[in-house]
């Protein structure tokens, strides 16, 4: 069992994150202010720590320094305004693995905790390759496999499939999708989901996803 720490203070993106986290399997646990959350993750029961930069009290940076001048050396993605390069380079030099400017994807922020809990990879998951339906994808490259086909795709593209791949035989709505792969700002009345269906039909066969009349598409299985 996969235990994510979120340390942040906007209840939206923590609900956000968390939603995410619980869907994909790994188990989330929400802590709103810095000083909590440095108490939280010193306790030792967390694989991975996302830390929002801006938090009441004692900011994220703070809590960063505390928990590595502990001697923790849990994994650490910072969250950050959009284009503040101060804050990455403040960040990575306190000690974090990684970072994610807001606004973000779930699908972007989930591949980055993937790829820093590589080492410890979750019972029977298979950490490099997704398949389902005769369909490949692999994790490292980006390319997928159809049939006796492989094809690069665009990270959009990768995003959306590997969304599919991670629930086979699931409907997922065009809201579901829509805040995976294009983050928590998306615009819910937005056709990008169908057109991104259209260009991954046309890489892994048209058969391969259906449209559910009135709730979205699945993959088949």
């Amino acid at each position: 069992m996969t235990r994510i720490l979120i340390i942040e203070d906007e209840a939206r993106i923590a609900s956000f994150i968390s939603k995410g986290l619980s869907a994909s399997g790994l188990v989330p646990h929400v802590v709103e202010d810095g000083a909590s959350g440095l108490a939280v993750a010193l306790s030792g029961e967390f694989d991975l720590v996302v830390l929002d930069v801006g938090l009441p009290g004692m900011g994220g940076f703070e809590v960063l320094r505390r928990l590595r001048e502990s001697g923790d050396v849990t994994p650490v993605i910072i969250l950050t305004a959009r284009d503040s390069a101060s804050d990455v380079i403040a960040g990575l030099e306190g000690g974090a693995d990684d970072y994610m400017p807001k606004p973000f994807s779930f699908g972007e922020l989930l591949a980055r905790i993937r790829l820093r809990l590589r080492d410890v990879p979750t019972p029977g998951e298979d950490v490099t390759q997704l398949r389902a339906g005769g369909i490949v994808l692999d994790l490292r490259s980006r390319r997928v496999t159809a049939g006796d086909r492989t094809t690069d795709l665009s990270s959009r593209e990768f995003l959306l499939l590997e969304s599919f791949l991670r629930h086979p035989g699931q409907v997922l709505s065009r809201e579901q999708l829509l805040s995976q792969v294009w983050g928590y700002d998306f615009d819910p009345g937005s056709n990008i989901v169908d057109v991104y269906v259209r260009y991954l039909r046309r890489k892994i066969g048209a058969a391969a996803i259906e449209t559910v009349r009135g709730m979205g598409y699945r993959l088949r299985g």
